[in-house]
């Protein structure tokens, strides 16, 4: 069973939302703003967050930074249509995915299953294959233990992170366009995606690129997309 704790100062969504969540299964721990968020956290062994954006004692953008000092844990904010620049700024600081409000239960479903997968996969949970060991220059990714090292330092990536490394070392030199990297790693309609799958990439530049500026691995093809080059 998933732990899976929903933060919205709006207690009705929060009602409904554990409804959805606890017919799926899921374990649902309840928060109303930020600070009652990071004190589940501290207490409870979670395995995604629910965030909401604009919450009072402490926003979503702030309990994400605090949380992110110490944890990879999937993060999916929710947001109002008029909040695209929040939006932006959650990615930036480490949100994994974001659903708009009001939202659809079954898309708010299908996300969370996803986020999941790509957290449970990338070490908590039991992985099955054999090893599968990826190397592009000084960068090594090892798909048994999930773990992503750049010149033998051992480099943290959040599950949407590491899949899309994963999905371009796999492909060396093959151009993915934001659309394709959103429908593969997310499993989703693309639409309207381009910011999210920039937001990420910057995120691997600056992990795994010594000058994130002028990166040697992972290129973007003007008007196209990225690639990974040797």
């Amino acid at each position: 069973m998933y732990n899976v704790l929903v933060c919205d100062d709006e207690k009705d969504i929060v009602a409904a939302l554990k409804i959805y969540l606890t017919a799926e299964g899921y374990q649902v721990y309840e928060a109303f703003n930020g600070k009652e968020a990071l004190e589940v956290l501290s207490r409870e062994e979670i395995h995604l967050v629910l965030m909401d954006i604009m919450m009072p004692v402490m926003d979503g953008i702030t309990a994400m930074v605090k949380l992110r000092e110490n944890s990879n844990v999937p993060v999916i904010m929710l947001t109002a249509k008029s909040e695209d620049t929040d939006k932006v700024l959650g990615l930036n600081i480490g949100a994994d995915d974001y659903v708009t409000k009001p939202f659809n239960p079954v898309e708010v479903q299908a996300r969370v299953k996803s986020q999941l997968r790509r957290y449970m996969q990338l070490g908590g949970g039991i992985v099955s294959r054999e090893s599968e060991l990826l190397s592009v220059g000084g960068i090594e990714l090892d798909d048994r233990t999930k773990e992503v090292t750049l010149d033998g330092e051992k480099v943290a990536l959040t599950p949407t992170e590491y899949d899309i490394l994963k999905l371009l070392m796999e492909n060396i030199g093959k151009v993915y366009s934001p659309s394709q990297i959103y429908s593969a790693v997310w499993n989703d309609s693309p639409f309207g995606t381009e910011n999210t799958v920039a937001v990420h990439i910057r995120h691997l530049r600056e992990k795994l690129e010594y000058n994130p500026a002028e990166p040697r691995y992972l290129k973007s093809v003007w008007g196209r997309g990225y690639k990974l080059e040797q």
